[in-house]
């Protein structure tokens, strides 16, 4: 697999922007977050290292990261393809978010157990939604949110003190206890219902015909980053829905989600890639 390594890396001071009220993300924020972003070269080296992944190559600093202060760089350039397992790591919760002076919409979240052995660069799934740390310190760490991710994603919704499911990209030792994730959300879905069966929970999710054909029953879907197994699915009415045993429930946001509310849905890559397959062997019997 061929791999492109960033030449220089761009440190910008931190500066995310607080506000006492929760900012209004609107289709008319999308563009505004399109604006010129200033550079500012500094003499910080990287050191390339191959991390213990066969799909992705992370950039550390020569220095230990205790010794060094809080640090953002360039998203863009140290942009990676990962995967996820669906699994959720942990729970984090929105500390900030809101545009900055760099003309970005950025997201600070507080976490524990994906800050370990965080770089920059790294990939996050932050509700199923892969997004790559720019900043980071002890406890919290920083991602940018482009306009085509607050349009796609329901992240949208998010306000400060939400929480949010995090879990960190996979790697060859880690076990696969969900489904191979890539945290390209495909679209949101509805929650149409929530009912109580014992100390389970059935949901049900209302989504787009182009997304439900990919859903089948007994199959792998990821709900807002949780890899799930679907129960039913209702291609007239245009709905899924899966079961959340209490373990499950204390572990994601899902259950914390009112009727109504938006999630973020991807479908099984296999569904797809399939698909794929077959309307181009099916155009080329046709011609």
């Amino acid at each position: 697999m061929a791999m492109q390594m960033a030449a220089a890396a761009t440190v910008i001071p931190s500066s995310i922007v607080s506000t006492s009220t929760t900012p209004k993300i609107t289709s008319s924020t999308h563009t505004s977050l399109l604006l010129p972003k200033t550079h500012h070269h500094h003499n910080l080296a990287f050191n390339p290292i191959l991390k213990l992944s066969p799909l992705r190559l992370t950039f550390l600093p020569k220095k230990p990261r205790s010794t060094l202060p809080l640090r953002r760089t360039n998203a863009t350039a140290l942009q990676t393809r990962c995967l996820f397992t669906g699994i959720v790591e942990e729970l984090g919760t929105v500390k900030q978010l809101g545009q900055v002076p760099h003309g970005g919409f950025d997201m600070v979240i507080t976490a524990k157990t994906v800050l370990e052995g965080v770089n920059l660069g790294d990939s996050i799934a932050v509700n199923g939604t892969c997004l790559t740390v720019t900043e980071f310190d002890a406890n919290t760490f920083t991602v940018g949110l482009s306009p085509e991710t607050l349009r796609k994603t329901s992240l949208e919704e998010l306000q400060i003190g939400s929480l949010v499911n995090l879990e960190r990209a996979l790697t060859p030792t880690s076990r696969m206890g969900g489904h191979f994730v890539q945290g390209h959300v495909d679209g949101t879905g509805i929650i149409l219902s929530k009912v109580p069966e014992g100390d389970s929970l059935w949901i049900k999710v209302k989504a787009e015909k182009e997304l439900l054909k990919y859903v089948v029953p007994k199959g792998f879907i990821a709900v807002d980053g949780t890899s799930l197994t679907v129960v039913d699915v209702n291609d007239g009415e245009g709905w899924f829905n899966f079961m959340l045993v209490a373990y499950t429930q204390q572990k994601v946001v899902i259950p914390l989600k009112e009727v109504g509310q938006k999630v973020n849905l991807e479908a099984d890559i296999l569904g797809k890639q399939v698909e794929r397959l077959l309307s181009g062997y099916i155009s080329i019997r046709s011609s």
